[in-house]
């Protein structure tokens, strides 16, 4: 086993599909077998993340480096790892979270562990001569997940746009992943074809989405529609269309979430309580083919999730990303108060892979689907699309089908499949298991 012990570990400033700079670890092992991870960066961030460490010097990059994080990696994070098994990840990642000291990770950063983690389990896989996937998730891992693609980007994804944030399309109709990207292409370069008619923008925002001025969220939806038929395909059959609204983005109000507390449409022109907000929810999924909801109230409304989720659960998504953060205390709190049934997972959110696979698992015991993410500020790493196989998640979010950070993982889901040959499953409808809508 001593041949797969880590000889070094070394961390380097590179650019997101941002053009900020984020973290890159390389690990190499004792025989010279290599790992070598990105770390995503969000904008719309919950606060109960991990913390992501930026220097905050000036001159360099707007006070975004993270030259900081990288010195972590190349100075403790290197001299705690060497000597260590790079096939217990396990191990290695309660190392790193011990290392660091504190609840958040905020001492060596989240950006600094995580590209160490995952860096470790590349090498591991690579050691072993196996794929990724396979390496974390075993023969069983051979679910493709659906895709659910950010196609039209409002919110702080592109200013001036919608309320909501994200308008997705997931294509359950399909009969692998491969059509699955075939069918959301189509609809896609559909998309372009309305806007271009309609002479709205066909500029992209920060996930490849389109980013029209519109004067209302309905309109986004609308535009969806008339793309899907333009396509041949029918919505609420071959396609269902995902919100993330991020709430948080437009909730004003009381720290606490009090009955003072508001969502501010700001683009409609309309001020909602915590209920109406609800209600509003109510009537777009009875309206339209909409069957998932991520972030559809703030982060800290539990009162609100529990609500929503009474009504709306056995038909719709309900998925929480700021709510939870990838993070196990908050998912506990969840599951207990009946808050939603449905959790995003980010690795960057928590920090380890170790503690992301333990989130998955405890959200998929507790009946919840599970939907691996990808972050605004990316890059052209595809852990996450072996993470969604590997943890048999069912469900990827990893934005629309254009800009090669974003297809990148869709690419690498392709070769999966290819690599799985007639062991890979494509679940389709399945993957909503816990909805009495599609069953």
């Amino acid at each position: 086993m001593e041949i797969a012990s880590i000889k070094s570990v070394k961390a380097r400033e590179i650019l997101d599909s941002r053009g900020n700079p984020t973290v890159e670890v390389e690990v190499v092992l004792v025989n010279g077998t290599t790992g070598i991870a990105a770390v995503p960066s969000g904008v719309s961030t919950g606060k109960h993340e991990a913390v992501e460490l930026r220097d905050g010097d000036k001159s360099r990059y707007w006070g975004l480096g993270v030259l900081k994080a990288v010195e972590h990696v190349n100075g403790e994070i290197a001299s705690a790892m060497a000597g260590m098994s790079a096939l217990e990840q396990e191990t290695i990642d309660q190392r790193l979270i011990e290392l660091d000291g504190t609840a958040n990770k905020a001492r060596l950063g989240a950006n600094a562990i995580l590209g160490t983690s995952l860096a470790v389990a590349k090498a591991g896989a690579s050691f072993r001569g196996i794929p990724l996937y396979s390496y974390l998730g075993g023969a069983t891992a051979n679910l493709l997940p659906v895709p659910m693609l950010n196609i039209l980007n409002g919110g702080k994804h592109a200013r001036g746009s919608t309320d909501f944030q994200e308008f997705m399309i997931m294509p359950v109709g399909a009969a692998n992943f491969n059509q699955a990207m075939q069918i959301s292409s189509e609809v896609y370069h559909a998309l372009h074809k309305v806007l271009e008619d309609k002479r709205l923008s066909t500029n992209v925002g920060d996930e490849g989405g389109f980013a029209p001025r519109l004067p209302s969220n309905k309109d986004a939806l609308e535009l969806i529609l008339s793309a899907i038929d333009m396509a041949g395909y029918k919505a609420g059959q071959d396609l269902f269309i995902a919100l993330d609204p991020a709430a948080s983005t437009f909730y004003q109000g009381g720290k606490h979430h009090s009955a003072h507390g508001k969502y501010v449409l700001s683009q409609e022109g309309v001020t909602l309580s915590s209920t109406e907000m609800i209600d509003y929810y109510v009537k777009l999924t009875s309206d339209y083919p909409v069957i998932s909801i991520e972030d559809g109230l703030a982060e800290d409304d539990w009162a609100g999730w529990s609500l929503l989720t009474a009504q709306l659960g056995k038909q719709t998504h309900l998925v929480g990303d700021d709510l939870y953060a990838t993070n196990m205390e908050r998912l506990e709190k969840g599951i207990a108060q009946k808050a939603s049934n449905s959790i995003l997972i980010k690795v960057n959110q928590i920090g380890t892979l170790s503690e992301t696979l333990a989130v998955i698992r405890r959200a998929q015991k507790a009946g919840w689907t599970t939907i691996i993410s990808h972050r605004s500020g990316e890059t052209e790493d595809t852990t996450i699309a072996d993470l969604a196989v590997a943890s048999n998640a069912g469900l990827i979010k990893a934005g629309a089908p254009c800009r090669s950070e974003r297809l990148a993982k869709y690419n690498r889901l392709l070769r999966i499949e290819e690599d799985l040959g007639k062991a890979a499953q494509y679940p389709g409808k399945k993957a909503l298991y816990n909805l009495e809508r599609i069953k």
